[in-house]
């Protein structure tokens, strides 16, 4: 009458598994879908399912474990002999010549002190919570890895995007000059010209497609199959989750610095590891012995290590310890001033980059664009084909130059946007969907 209810349970425990791991997979396979794959989405699949970040996690459970067993007692020993045994004469060796020969069978523990345990204790903590700090250090970096990979793959397609817009014009200056060679002011090099300036077209966007496939690859290597479908909108690069003053300012709550916290505390507490060294252990015995024709016996033995020499041992631990500790924070702090030049570079390069996309967008592309029209107007009206070569190279130029800025722009933004573990993201960008 048992079994019913337990299967039950049974059940229902698998049933709530299943449940749970169904729950925690659909925001996973969102983008599987014919969906566009944001940034953010991406970051997140990353963050789950790289990895890095599952090794890191199987390492902090290891952490764990090792803690649970931290300053416990030490297995207890057991003990066998004989006491007592003759060693000469006819019957040397013999268990049954002497009376008084015993044979003997114990226990022993031994007991470290009470503060080496607590240190031990210690020490394992600290290296649990290292290895939490690690996971989320660890999050962080692929965070960023795949927003890189992301904005890469996006400024190739707008690079793309960027230079398939000009097929019209290069098709239409084809026109022009097959229709000026058959109506007579016109000569067989205008139209090779400008035959020649579509075929460099062809080949630039060629060029950038074999950018698009290794970037597409770059972004598989982090999300696998889920980065084989079409990108969503850019989040707006002008914005960054957390304002740079804070940036500035919360430098040991950033990716890198996470772990230094507890590398400290790991350090403080293996110099009191090294300090309780100098507190006597202590061991107790229980013996048993059996003899013949006699009464068996029992002992209880007690002994105690003797830290007698401490200037060769544990004196010389200790001083260890406390340059290690010492270096550990130096370490720290050297990290600090390193990362602060990290932030402040990347949010001048953030700012900077921000600035030439902006000139790009607003100033330079149309005057390259107005110039290029402006020229190819001139050649339909009877003027050379030269100056229209010329503005569509820089037209061309301007185009890729301002797709790296975007690519350069995005990248300096993905490093700062995820220094920070959990920050809100911004909307998306707004591109123009054809310029002036």
């Amino acid at each position: 009458m048992r079994f019913l209810p337990a299967w039950r349970r049974l059940r229902a425990s698998r049933l709530l598994v299943v449940i749970s791991f169904a729950l925690i997979a659909l925001p996973l396979h969102a983008a599987s879908d014919d969906t566009p794959l944001s940034l953010a989405a991406a970051t997140q699949i990353a963050a789950v399912r790289a990895p890095q970040v599952q090794a890191q996690l199987l390492r902090e459970q290891a952490a764990r474990h090792d803690a649970a067993r931290a300053g416990r007692l030490p297995d207890p020993q057991l003990t066998a002999g004989i006491s007592n045994l003759t060693a000469t004469g006819p019957q040397a060796f013999s268990a049954s010549a002497d009376s008084m020969t015993m044979r003997t069978i114990g226990l022993m523990q031994e007991i470290p002190s009470h503060p080496k345990r607590e240190a031990e204790k210690a020490v394992a903590n600290a290296g649990v919570q290292l290895s939490a700090a690690d996971v989320l250090t660890v999050r962080l970096a692929v965070k960023q890895a795949t927003a890189g990979a992301w904005v890469r793959l996006w400024a190739a397609q707008t690079e793309w995007k960027q230079l398939q817009d000009l097929h019209e014009q290069f098709a239409l200056a084809v026109q022009l000059a097959k229709a000026r060679l058959r109506g007579g002011p016109g000569n067989a090099t205008d139209v090779l010209a400008a035959r020649a300036a579509v075929v460099e077209l062809d080949n630039r966007i060629t060029a950038v497609d074999a950018e698009i496939a290794a970037a597409r690859a770059a972004l598989q290597r982090w999300l696998g199959d889920d980065a084989g479908g079409a990108l969503a909108e850019a989040p707006d690069f002008s914005t960054l989750p957390a304002p740079p003053a804070q940036l500035l300012h919360d430098l040991d709550r950033q990716g890198p610095l996470l772990g230094w916290g507890a590398r400290e505390d790991q350090a403080q507490a293996q110099l009191d590891l090294a300090k309780a060294g100098k507190r006597p252990n202590w061991s107790v015995g229980v013996v048993y012995g059996s003899r013949i024709h006699l009464p068996d016996m029992i002992g209880i033995e007690v002994g105690v290590s003797l830290p007698l020499f401490p200037g060769n041992r544990q004196d010389q631990d200790i001083s260890a310890r406390y340059a290690e500790r010492d270096a550990v924070k130096d370490e720290h702090e050297d990290a600090r001033r390193a990362q602060r030049e990290a932030v402040a570079a990347g949010l001048a390069a953030w700012q900077g980059y921000d600035k030439q996309v902006n000139t790009y967008r607003d100033q330079l592309l149309p005057l390259a664009t107005d110039r290029s029209r402006t020229a190819l107007a001139a050649y339909r009206g009877g003027g050379s084909l030269q100056p229209w070569l010329e503005a569509r190279r820089d037209e061309i130029d301007t185009r890729v130059a301002y797709a790296q800025a975007l690519a350069a722009w995005g990248t300096a933004w993905a490093q700062l946007a995820y220094l920070l573990p959990e920050q809100n993201l911004p909307s998306v960008i707004n591109l123009p969907e054809q310029l002036p």
